[in-house]
Parts: C-alpha cells; structure tokens; sequence
C-alpha cells in the first residue's frame, strides 16, 4: 500500500463553484461568438418556411403559444362552427337547461316541446299557467339569452293543453259534434 492520497479531481472547489465557472465559460465563449446571452429566453420559434419575414419572428416563453395543446371545449366549438351544428347544440342545450333556465316551478307545469326557425314552442299544462307563461315571456325570453345565447329564441308560442277529441273510431259524422239533446 502506497501512503499517496488519489489526486483531487474537483481541484479543492465545491460542486457549486464549479458549475458556476462553467456558466461562466459559457457565456463568455457566447458573447465571442456574438450571439446574445440573456437569463431565462429561449431560442426564437424558427418559421417553416424558408426565406420568410425576419420582423413577423417571435420568441417563445412563458405566454400561451400554437403549439400548446388545447383545451378540449375549444376544439369542440370549433368543429361544431365548422360543421354548422352550433344550431342544434343550442337546442339541446335549451331542453337540457329548461328547469335551470326557467326554474323548478315553471318547468314542472310546463315543457318546451321543438324549437323551429327560432321560436319555441312551449305547452303548458293548463289554460291558467299558459295565460301566467304569456305574461311573463319577455323574462323568460331574457332567461334564455342569457344561457343559451342571444338569436337562438326569438319569441315563444304557447299554449295550453290539448282539448280532448269527440271523434273516436274509424267513421264518424261531420257535424257540430255532442250537444244537449235532453232539453
């Protein structure tokens, strides 16, 4: 066994030290090459294609960029725009939304029934809460703009229940219908 000690191999200085003099090397070697040395910016985002305008570069970072992935409802706006279904989602939207859009109530007494051409149609369960619904359709109307979107209802049309039918069976007899035959 040799009383040598193995050589030192960080020279007497700390880790700390000398990553700090490599940093150091560095940016000294960058600034002789010219390039700009500056803390924490990234490397401009190169455009793809060649010979472009130097002045539209940017520089990524921090911010949002493209090239970050993007939130799912944005992507599905975007295919709805697109496809032109934007329409029939506010639809579903305004039968899914009825009892919160309209509240409890409301919706338990009366139902939308379709949407055409931006006006709804509405049936409620009796003649006394559809001539209630009719005063109230202005708010209503605002309801619905204000969750479903502005122009997707226009104006609401309606009506009470359906009054029952006097025609029964396959053959009947035009006329006025059952009347009091017994006085």
């Amino acid at each position: 066994m040799s009383d040598q000690t193995p050589p030192d191999p960080l020279g007497g200085r700390s880790g700390y030290e000398m990553a700090r003099k490599a940093l150091e090397d560095a940016r000294a070697e960058a600034r002789a090459a010219g390039k700009s040395v500056g803390m924490g910016r990234s490397a401009p985002i190169r455009s793809r294609r060649r010979g472009g305008d130097r002045s539209r570069r940017s520089w990524s970072g921090a911010g949002p960029d493209p090239r970050d992935p993007q939130p799912l409802g944005k992507l599905t706006g975007r295919l709805a725009k697109d496809h032109g279904w934007e329409s029939k989602i506010s639809e579903g939207t305004l039968f899914a939304l009825w009892p919160s859009i309209v509240g409890e109530d409301i919706a338990a007494h009366a139902e939308p029934e379709k949407l055409n051409e931006s006006v709804l149609h509405v049936r409620a369960e009796s003649t006394a809460w559809a001539t209630q619904l009719r005063y109230m359709q202005s708010q209503i109307l605002k309801k619905i703009a204000a969750s479903v979107g502005h122009n997707v209802v226009t104006s609401l049309r309606i009506v009470g229940p359906q009054a029952p039918s006097w025609r029964k069976g396959p053959r009947h007899v035009s006329g006025r219908g059952p009347r009091d035959t017994y006085g």
